[in-house]
Order: C-alpha cells, then structure tokens, then sequence
C-alpha cells in the first residue's frame, strides 16, 4: 500500500471502522470493452466505512470512482485510483407494506431487490431489460424500461441520501435539498456516493404476454394506431436486412396461482447449441461481413420463426417477464427522440444501410453523409419508450425530473438501440462508420444519447442538448465536490465545460487495446494542463 495512504490509515487505527480494502484487482465492464487496474478495490459494508473512504481519498488526493456490475460498456467506471463497489452494501432496511415505501442499502442488485420484495407481496413498477444492476447504478446512468405508462427507474424515488466529498452524508428529496436531489437523480457518479435509496413499489403483478415475427411494415402502420398504448408494457425488434419486426406485450393479469403461470417454450437458441451457433457465425462475420443478412435471417427466423404472423405467449411474474438476455459482450449505443419521429428514423436507417435508390421498395432520401458501401451491422435495433410527459401523472411532480433526463419533456420518448456484439471479445469492423452515421441521423432528428452506452458526440454538442439544465447540474456538482474527487477523465468529455483540471480530478494518461480485448484505461490525478 502507497506510504501515504498506510500513514494515514495508522493514525485511525482506533476508530474501530474498517477500510476494507484489496490491491491487485482487475476492473472491467460486463461487456469487457473497457478494463483499468485501480490502486485499492474497496467494499465497505457500513455507512461509516463509507464516509472513511471519502475523508481518506480527499486527505490522499485520490480520486474515488464507484461501480456494481459494470454493465455500462463506457469507461465511466474506470479509474487507477480507488474504485468502490457496494456489493455488501445491500440490505433492506424497511418495507411499508401499506404505502409499498421501501428503504434499501444502495449497493443492492435489482434482482435481489425484486427477491425481496416478492417476499412482501411487492415488486419493482417496472425494470429495464437486465436485473444485474445495483439500484444506485441504475438510478444514476438513467435506466429505463419499455412504456408509455412509466418514464425513467428514477421516477419512484422518494428520497437519497449521498455521501459527498467533505465525507457527510445528506439527505434530499423533491422538498427537501430539491436540486441535489434533481441532480443525484442522474448523478453520473459524480456528485458522490449514493449511500441509501427510498423507494415507492407497487403491488407484486403478473404479466401475460405474447411476441410476434411479421414484416415490419405492419409494425409501422400499427404505430399510427394503437401500437405502443395497447398494452402497458411493449417493445420492438426491428431487423433492418430482413425488413421484418418482433413486437412483444405485456399486460398485468389477475393470474396469482403458481399453476396458471407458464414460461415460453424453450427454442434452440435458447440453449448452447444456438447459443454457440449465432456466436461462431458473428464471428466468421468479422471477416465475410457480407453474410450478415443471412445470419440476420437464419439466426432469427430459427429463434422467432420464419413464417410472419408466429406468435410466442407466456405468463410469468414481472421480475421474469420484462427482463431479456444479452448474449454477448457489446457495444450499445442508444439515443432518445420523440415518439412521432420513430417511423421516420427507422425508415432513413432501413435505407441507408440497405443502400436503397429511388424504386427501391421501402425507399427513403436518408439524408446520411456518409457512404453505407461494403457496410454490414448486426442486428436487431431494439425499439423502446417511455413517458416523462404531461400524461404520465408521476411526471408532474415538482423537482422529481433529473437534470441529465434524457428524454423529451412534453411528449413520449422513444429509445432506438444500436447493437454491436464482440464476438469472442473482438470488435465488429462496422462499429466507427455505422455509429457516426447513426448518431447523425439521432441528432438531425433532436435526440440524446443514453448516459450509460457507447456514444461519441461530446463537447459543445451535449450542452446544446441540455442548456440550463446542464449548467444547474455542474453548479450542484460543484458545490459538493469542488476538488473533483468523484470526477474522472469520461465527465470531463462528457458533461464538464472546458477550462482548468480541478485539484482531485483523475485524467486519461493512457488508453491502449488489452490483449485479450477491449480497451485498458490508465489515468492519473492531479495532472496540470
């Protein structure tokens, strides 16, 4: 251990708080697109641990980086100063049966948390696609789920209360430190350490739901009817080459016997012989990109069907139903636009990657500058929503819309998700030219990146998209965390306006590709410009 810190940790040796603390460990991301190796790996198990890492990194110039399960395939969470995983911070601490108020630990898994409120008779309003994440990392980067009757995870918090850089820890809510607690709400990590999470669940529910393969164009006629409002809970996957769409949705059933539920029927491609198929043909694609289409037809017509019209049902408990499987490590780049923009994204897409010309069944003008020749990206493009309007009643409550909220504010949002697997952690040769233009096309049509995926507009761009309410966020920052301690080299691209490196801030020394894959991050802190 550095000198310092050990010097430091000797003269409170009598406190009796633990710095529990390893050297040696290895960060990366789920995804492994990004790895760093930080100086000390910490897990406290107590708030006053946590307060004593705080005060100790200040006193220490390091800087303090916090992580669950690293789901985020950015470099957000990397750092080679202290990196803070919460892990064995994550007991309930109280369950309100009658107002369904849950207070929680925030190092706690989104699928021990629905484990244990099932116990209670309750469950989560609603879950993005994964339930590996702590609930304070899926408050902080924005996580969302799929419909119109729900906006951002965030929208049930009652209360935070964060651990900031003096090593206090406060407390806020929409009355009380209302704009810490706008900015906690999308905190990115660097306001603090969010230390405890109040939560409003929902009676525990069922979901009867059913998924059907058809040609895209009787999803996007649907669209101009009733396609994301007749059922609580709906998403899309949309597969450019084959010009076909998997609609899924849900609705709440009164089912409650264990005997009516029943999960959907197992195809291959739910077991390890599909699973290795699609991977090994993703693989061969690295090098003969031109077989996408097919593996886009062969992989997905074996999983959904290659009839139009084949439909799949099932009725399973909401902790089940609304969660999907990732296969693969990623690259994900999602963005939000307005709903009434959706058909017209995915028509300009749909041409551009096509390399349609005027004739062409499904021809658009895409308007994209960039050339789509010899490009072929994987598939599908996942298709979601949310409401953060006027019509979503929780939407209207006072100092409860995060600064950093990405969707759009007076309508329903709509999230297009490019993915790119890495298969056997080598990245897809597509990645630069697709994202470029896919993140064009996002911006003409007035969109924001998701926080937590894998974008490259940065700089002046972002603070066009957020103003003021950018500005009130970095004020807020400031004014907990002056020296930067919670601040690293991926806010500074991101979110903080250009000028002097502040004293504890950590900056990208080096970024190099890692033999076994994706990229190792090195920073330092304290680096004058």
């Amino acid at each position: 251990m550095d000198p310092l810190v050990a010097a430091e940790l000797a003269k409170l040796a009598d406190d009796g708080v633990p710095f529990r603390a390893k050297q040696g460990h290895v960060h990366s991301t789920w995804a492994k697109t990004f790895l760093s190796r930080p100086e000390l790996y910490l897990q406290p198990e107590s708030l006053p641990e946590i307060e004593k890492i705080v005060r100790l990194a200040h006193k220490c110039r390091r800087r303090i980086t916090t992580t669950g399960c690293g789901h985020s395939p950015s470099s957000l969470t990397c750092t080679s100063s202290w990196l803070v995983n919460l892990d064995n911070y994550n007991r309930i601490l109280s369950v309100d049966t009658e107002t369904h108020t849950v207070v929680m630990q925030s190092g706690i898994r989104l699928y021990a948390l629905c484990e244990e409120l099932e116990k209670h008779g309750l469950a989560m309003p609603n879950l993005g696609s994964i339930n590996e994440q702590s609930i304070a990392g899926a408050i902080s980067t924005g996580t969302h789920g799929s419909s119109l009757q729900h906006g951002l995870m965030s929208e049930d918090v009652v209360s935070l209360r964060i651990t900031v850089a003096d090593g206090t820890t406060k407390t806020c809510s929409p009355d009380m430190n209302p704009s810490l607690f706008r900015a906690a709400l999308l905190s990115l990590g660097a306001l603090g350490i969010i230390t405890e999470v109040t939560f409003r669940a929902v009676p525990e529910f069922v979901l009867r739901w059913s998924q059907t393969v058809d040609a895209d164009a009787r999803m996007l006629s649907a669209w101009r009817e009733d396609l994301w409002t007749h059922a609580e809970f709906v998403r899309v996957w949309w597969f450019p080459y084959t010009r076909r769409a998997v609609v899924w949705s849900a609705a709440k059933t009164t089912t409650t016997t264990t005997d009516a539920l029943r999960d959907p029927p197992v195809s291959y491609y739910d077991r390890a012989l599909g699973y290795l198929v699609y991977h090994n043909l993703l693989y061969v694609a690295q090098w003969a990109p031109r077989v996408l289409p097919w593996v886009e037809w062969f992989v997905f017509g074996m999983q959904y069907g290659f009839a139009n019209g084949t439909t799949t049902r099932a009725v399973q408990p909401s902790r089940k139903a609304l969660l999907m499987n990732c296969l693969y490590s990623q690259f994900v780049n999602e963005w939000a636009i307005p709903l009434a923009k959706g058909p017209e994204a995915l028509a300009r897409l749909g041409s551009w990657l096509n390399r349609l010309s005027p004739g062409d069944p499904g021809y658009v003008d895409h308007g994209i500058p960039f050339s789509a020749e010899g490009l072929y990206v994987h598939a599908p493009v996942e298709v979601r929503v949310s409401n953060t309007g006027p019509s979503n009643p929780k939407a209207t409550r006072e100092n409860t819309r995060p600064f950093l909220d990405p969707t759009v504010e007076d309508g329903p949002t709509l999230y297009l998700n490019a993915t790119l697997y890495r298969p056997y952690h080598t990245d897809p040769p597509c990645r630069e030219r697709y994202y470029e233009a896919f993140e064009w096309l996002m911006r003409e049509l007035g969109g924001k990146p998701h926080w937590a995926k894998n974008f490259e507009t940065d700089g002046l761009e972002i603070e066009g998209m957020y103003g003021d309410n950018l500005t009130r966020w970095r004020e807020v920052r400031d004014s907990v965390d002056p020296d930067g301690l919670f601040v690293g080299a991926w806010h500074r691209r991101y979110v903080l306006e250009k000028g002097a490196v502040l004293p504890l801030e950590e900056e990208a020394v080096r970024e190099e590709k890692n033999k076994t894959g994706g990229v190792l991050f090195e920073g330092a802190v304290g680096i004058a410009r």
